[in-house]
């Protein structure tokens, strides 16, 4: 089953998945919540740090990483509309990748690891559903 959803994974859709991902996470990270991800690592006031590659291409990787396990799921469930799209990007956001944020925030090193997490959590939830709908509309 897991072989026969791999072997159906549309690369175009995992392709239009990681430009939303690449383009949507600069807008969000580099233009909508600088200062408040600042407060969020306790680095309010202080100048912000330069991007390294490492800073650009690591969450681009991750993200197709995601994707691609987006892509199985959404052939290994059927999802065929764009509802259950929503729904299966949902499952995910919210059943994986919001806990997922808050447990890695709940140590020493992230002083407000709620703020931290609702701070992602918007994040999260779109590109969650929109992996699956473009994924899904592209299979």
């Amino acid at each position: 089953m897991i072989s026969t959803a791999i072997a159906a994974i549309n690369l175009w859709g995992v392709l239009a998945a990681a430009a939303f991902a690449f383009v949507f996470g600069g807008v969000y990270f580099g233009m909508l919540t600088p200062k408040r991800y600042a407060v969020a690592m306790g680095r309010a006031g202080e100048p912000a740090a330069s991007p390294s590659p490492l800073f650009i291409v690591g969450p681009f990787v991750c993200n197709v990483v995601m994707i691609i396990a987006t892509a199985i799921l959404v052939q290994a469930t059927g999802t065929a509309t764009f509802a259950q799209a929503v729904v299966l990007g949902l499952v995910v956001a919210i059943g994986y990748l919001l806990p997922m944020c808050m447990m890695i925030a709940i140590n020493p090193n992230f002083p407000k690891p709620f703020y931290y997490t609702a701070l992602n959590a918007p994040y999260l939830l779109i590109s969650g559903m929109m992996y699956a709908v473009i994924l899904t509309l592209m299979a």
